[in-house]
């Protein structure tokens, strides 16, 4: 790598989720792959399917031009005191927020709790900035742990009643099996053949 590009690092909170974000010298910001991932549940590996596979082209449009390379590697800049350099698989943040609307979509519940829980700070910051109220960054921070915890109950909680309504209608059928004579987890008998 003759030209690398040289990042800072800082590290964010996501409710309870630390996240090392990027800055790269034309002030756009990355995550790494990896964390990217792990945020949400996953491998790495995962994400590298995801930006393998045509979801990426079909969420963003035909007309998406941004460049993603599987491997785009950042150097980071080195930290006082610590020796040699460190890389890391890089992707915009415009990516990151597709992989983990992508995630929700397809059923993760820690993705889905992220997504909502961003998309509704994001929304309440636009409403404090038009109605002129103002919050530290501190309460921010509370308010997104909170909104994804509340998130993540939800989702929790619908999947349990999931759970008891199919469980629900399992017993049903094995009473209508039994009423009928049948019974359900029975071996069939020899004489059947």
């Amino acid at each position: 790598m003759t030209d690398s590009i040289k990042a800072t690092r800082a590290t964010v909170t996501l409710g309870s989720i630390p996240i090392d974000g990027f800055m790269l010298p034309d002030g756009s910001y990355r995550m790494s792959q990896t964390q990217a991932a792990e945020a949400v549940g996953l491998p790495r590996r995962n994400l590298s399917d995801f930006l393998r596979s045509n979801a990426l082209q079909s969420l963003l449009g035909k007309g998406y031009t941004g460049t993603i390379s599987e491997r785009e590697e950042i150097e980071i800049e080195s930290e006082v005191g610590k020796r040699g350099q460190s890389r890391f698989l890089s992707m915009p943040l415009e990516i990151v927020s597709v992989y983990w609307l992508w995630q929700a979509h397809r059923g993760n519940k820690q993705a889905l709790a992220l997504c909502v829980a961003l998309m509704t700070e994001t929304l309440e910051r636009r409403f404090d900035r038009a109605f002129g109220l103002s919050r530290s960054e501190d309460e921010w921070d509370k308010r997104l742990t909170d909104n994804i915890l509340t998130q993540f109950d939800t989702t929790l909680s619908m999947a349990f009643e999931a759970a008891d309504i199919a469980s629900s209608r399992e017993k049903l059928l094995e009473q209508q099996l039994r009423d009928l004579g049948v019974e359900p987890w029975a071996l069939p008998s020899p004489e059947s053949d």
